[in-house]
């Protein structure tokens, strides 16, 4: 096993995901590449779908937050393990659509959904929009009443919880861009404003704290303010709300050195929690929705380049240079992410180099990860790095006008093309 368990070395020593061997995959399909194991997303559906039920009730629901993974087989996968999905973008409820995802079981969220957007929501019948702020809840109310039809909808709510993440993915502060926080009142203003708007029925209230979060006490926190709030708006509306969306953010390993995460034993103690701190409100647990979805896709996903070569500079540091980067992964540029990497053709062989992994793009900050333990390295090579299948191809953009790789599934000795490698015809398909 190499960090997770569908990752391991073969007898040629090549490394292998669900038991497939990468070099070949990679003389198969061309690089660079993100290569999926599909047994490993369903075994997560499975065990959030198992777990929430089990600690949380039979009607709760885990809803894969699809802007960490976005394409039309990953909403079939979803539909068929009978998951909720979390959408962002008109972009994501079209790709949902074609694939035939239930609009009921689809929850619509973002911080600035524009008229078409909720329109288009409307019409294809999401079962609940998120509303962000009064202006969108206006806008939402009038153009559903239009239409005569009543839309479900939840209120974004900020507790107030600092997960102690990165700072760009942190979502739960006071001063957040998203929702309406507590601690300003703004939470029961806008509360009130939604019993009392026409077109739309509250069913209750929806958080988000951040992602990548390895202990579950913010969770706690945040499953105890949310429902403190749930308890305060029946005391002064009398409006009881019947779900509560506790949001996603559990983290997943990108190195040794990150934790393991139990997502089971996680659920259930926010789930014994939740339930304390229902009683101690004086409230009934309503019905618990989860938004994972880093840790649904991030393990199951690695990325395979092409090595075109080694750099080194004596006295300061060592490049291997590959044939992507920062367009198909930029999350180093933007958050310093750290990632796993490897030379596929020497998986089992020590990691005795270092070596700053560095993109193709005509840009300094092109870079995958620096002072990186690795195999040595030479051109031709093929390097994997690991737990890419969150954020990498959702993130993806044609910077200095590079093709976004395919996506390949695994399976029972088998792959396949989910997402086919872009052309350069592609590039140019909407140029005039």
């Amino acid at each position: 096993m190499i960090l997770h368990p569908h990752l391991d070395v073969n007898r040629a020593g090549h490394l292998t995901i669900g038991g497939m061997d990468t070099v070949a995959l990679a003389r198969e399909f061309g690089t660079p590449a993100y290569v999926m194991d599909e047994d490993v997303i369903r075994a997560q559906c499975r065990t959030y779908l198992a777990a929430c039920r089990t600690h949380f009730g039979a009607d709760a629901l885990p809803a894969f937050a699809s802007k960490s993974l976005s394409f039309t087989e990953i909403y079939r996968i979803m539909a068929e393990e009978g998951m909720g999905i979390d959408c962002v973008s008109g972009g994501e409820l079209y790709t949902a659509r074609n694939a035939g995802f239930p609009a009921a079981r689809i929850y619509f969220h973002g911080n600035n959904k524009t008229e078409r957007d909720l329109a288009d929501a409307l019409d294809m019948g999401v079962g609940t929009i998120v509303v962000d702020n009064a202006e969108e809840l206006a806008t939402l109310g009038a153009l559903a009443a239009a239409r005569g039809v009543t839309q479900s909808i939840l209120l974004r709510i900020t507790p107030g919880i600092d997960p102690h993440t990165h700072r760009a993915i942190q979502t739960g502060n006071v001063d957040s861009k998203f929702g309406n926080a507590i601690q300003t009142g703004q939470a029961l203003a806008i509360t009130r404003a939604a019993l009392a708007t026409e077109g739309v029925s509250l069913l209750g209230f929806h958080c988000h704290i951040g992602s990548q979060i390895f202990e579950i006490d913010p969770f706690l926190e945040a499953a105890d303010g949310m429902l403190r709030f749930i308890a305060e708006v029946k005391r002064e509306t009398g409006f009881l709300a019947t779900t509560l969306n506790l949001g996603g953010g559990l983290g997943v390993r990108y190195t040794e050195n990150d934790p393991v995460i139990d997502y089971a034993e996680a659920i259930a103690g926010i789930a014994a929690a939740a339930r304390a701190a229902a009683e101690k409100a004086g409230v009934p647990l309503p019905r618990i929705i989860l938004e994972p979805g880093r840790s649904i896709v991030a393990a199951a996903g690695i990325t395979l380049y092409t090595v075109g070569g080694v750099k080194e500079i004596p006295g300061f540091k060592n490049y291997i240079s590959v044939d992507g980067g920062m367009p198909d992964n930029p999350r180093y540029a933007l958050y310093q992410s750290v990632y796993t990497a490897l030379i596929a053709d020497r998986a089992g062989e020590p990691a005795t180099y270092r070596a700053t992994l560095a993109g193709r793009c005509c840009e300094s900050g092109d870079l995958i990860g620096e002072d990186m333990a690795i195999q040595p390295a030479k051109r031709g090579d093929v390097l994997a790095v690991l737990s890419t299948g969150a954020y990498n191809y959702a993130m993806a953009s044609n910077y200095n006008r590079l093709p976004r790789p395919p996506v390949i599934f695994v399976k029972d000795g088998k792959a396949r093309v989910v997402v086919r490698r872009e052309s350069y015809a592609d590039l140019v398909r909407n140029d005039l």
